[in-house]
């Protein structure tokens, strides 16, 4: 099978973007691809943090600190962007003036301005295609009520849940870092960390929030500063979004949760969809399991529990049998990108990556919150 090969380069490089470099390497697991993703440039103001990759990934021939070097190369078709939230509006909007195709990370500007002006630099460069990362949607349980949602199993929809929860931060001594200072992360804190995988789904699926009533929480004030003194914590640890929805046919609220301080819980993301037809539940806490219950009238009420094992959108070498991990969701949501890129409607895949049309709904919605929390009124979209 030919193949249409895409070269990236990596602006920032850091954990995700190690997580996106590795997946480039593993693209043989992948089955019918007919792209290719290769990994050949790296940028970042560390030298010391580039050497992981031209270490370890054979194609990168070009390592630069400024990373306007790196625009300028004809070697590039793309790049992953994953930087602190107040360089977004000025790196992505150079990548797009360069005319390389953006996979950047979440919330895709730092607040609703930034995110208009990239939005409004997009609008400029039409050649350029843009998405926003978000992996978990790309689980095989999360997958699955995607697809009850499209064939429209859930009759009438009760009531809507979605979150994602961090525990490291319980921990009173962990050192401060970025997301907890407004000038790099923004005034949104956890929602602007989290929130667009929390919202990816229900926006695809249209259920943008009527109104919303926000409960925000600041809870260690303080972090050790990793010179012997104290720092501030300035934004928000946890977030809950009381959201009221109203689609063309139906009326339902629904619950969004961020959270960097909920005890036990590593990298939980989950979905829960109650309706009068059909309710299906998945989480990352149990990535094997998806709960189901389909319910007709006088008949008993039973949830059912499924194995999926290792069931993704972009069929792969690895058996069912096994289980799918959070390497496997970054490899799955690159082939995404990659598909789209390349294929653009007719993309063979069955879901693709967050839009940035998504993410300017997403910073209207956790512009709200904070207005809600600041006003303690219920803020009207």
């Amino acid at each position: 099978m030919s193949e249409r090969l895409i070269r990236f380069g990596v602006i920032g490089c850091g954990l995700m973007a190690r997580e996106l470099a590795s997946a480039t390497q593993r693209w043989s697991h992948l089955l019918e691809m007919d792209v290719r993703p290769r990994l050949v440039a790296v940028a970042d103001t560390k030298p010391s943090s580039m050497r992981w990759f031209t270490d370890n990934i054979p194609d990168v021939t070009v390592a630069v600190n400024d990373y306007h070097e790196l625009l300028a190369s004809p070697d590039v078709d793309a790049v992953y962007c994953a930087v602190p939230h107040h360089l977004h509006a000025q790196i992505y909007c150079d990548i797009i003036r360069a005319g390389k195709h953006l996979l950047g990370e979440k919330p895709f500007g730092i607040d609703l301005a930034a995110n208009r002006q990239i939005l409004e630099t997009l609008q400029d460069n039409p050649r350029v295609f843009a998405r926003c990362s978000s992996e978990f949607p790309f689980f095989p349980g999360a997958y699955q009520v995607i697809k009850f949602l499209r064939e429209g199993r859930f009759g009438k929809v009760i009531e809507v849940e979605a979150g994602f929860w961090h525990s490291s931060d319980l921990n009173p001594d962990k050192p401060i870092n970025w997301k907890r200072q407004l000038a790099y992360n923004g005034e949104y804190g956890c929602m602007g960390d989290l929130g667009m995988h929390v919202l990816h789904i229900p926006l695809r699926f249209g259920w943008m929030p009527r109104s919303l009533w926000a409960l925000l929480s600041k809870i260690v004030a303080e972090r050790p500063d990793g010179a012997g003194n104290m720092a501030p914590c300035e934004t928000w640890d946890n977030a809950i979004l009381a959201c009221d929805v109203e689609t063309e046919d139906q009326q339902f609220p629904m619950l969004l949760s961020t959270k960097r301080i909920a005890p036990g819980e590593t990298n939980t993301w989950f979905i829960k969809v109650h309706g009068t037809a059909f309710s299906a539940e998945f989480s990352t806490k149990f990535p094997r399991t998806l709960r189901t219950m389909s319910y007709r009238p006088g008949d008993p009420q039973r949830w059912q529990v499924e194995d999926l094992g290792h069931t993704p959108p972009y069929p792969t070498i690895t058996g069912g049998i096994f289980e799918f991990g959070f390497s496997d969701s970054i490899l799955q949501m690159l082939a995404a990108f990659c598909d789209e890129l390349v294929h653009g409607d007719e993309m063979r895949g069955p879901f693709g990556c967050a839009t940035p049309e998504e993410t300017a709904q997403h910073h209207r919605v956790l512009t709200a919150a904070l207005e809600s929390h600041r006003s303690r009124q219920v803020i009207h979209l």
